[in-house]
């Protein structure tokens, strides 16, 4: 069925991949929003691509972190589900103005996270600052002045 579909909308201008793993498709999509409303965010209070960078790199990681307890496969991440959607999302938030999906999806985020025991820092960040009110900068600040560690620890979603 899919690469029925896939065969109906590829053309010249438009190119369309499969995958068989359904929930992290989804979860990609969902997440991505999350990560993209703080992109936003950092946007407005005047931080650069360099901060986005960071942000984005580990949005990803710890959506993946959760996707990957939730059954989905570590390669969605690494493909246009994943760090492609968040690619475009988190830098055409101007022209699309996504931010009520982020907000919703903080919440959902933080809730599987809590259930499934993932290390989520940006997505419980986000929860603070939209459901208990924590000031941005200080949830910004609380994320800088975490453990040190080494990204080598956390790539394993990667491999």
């Amino acid at each position: 069925v899919a690469e029925y579909v896939q065969s109906l909308f590829m053309s010249r201008i438009f190119r369309v991949y499969t995958s068989p793993d359904t929930a992290g498709i989804e979860l990609g999509a969902a997440l991505k929003n999350v990560i993209a409303l703080c992109a936003g965010v950092c946007d407005g209070m005047g931080y650069g691509d360099n901060t986005k960078a960071l942000l984005m790199t580990r949005g990803l990681a710890e959506v993946a972190r959760l996707g990957m307890a939730l059954g989905a496969h570590r390669e969605t991440f690494a493909g246009l589900a994943g760090v492609g959607d968040l690619i475009v999302t988190c830098t055409s938030m101007k022209q699309v103005g996504a931010v009520v999906e982020g907000y919703y999806a903080a919440q959902s985020a933080w809730e599987l996270a809590q259930r499934k025991n993932v290390d989520m820092p940006i997505t419980e960040a986000a929860y603070a600052v939209l459901y208990e009110g924590r000031d941005p900068r200080e949830a910004l600040n609380s994320l800088m002045l975490r453990d040190r560690t080494s990204e080598a620890e956390d790539a394993a979603w990667a491999r």
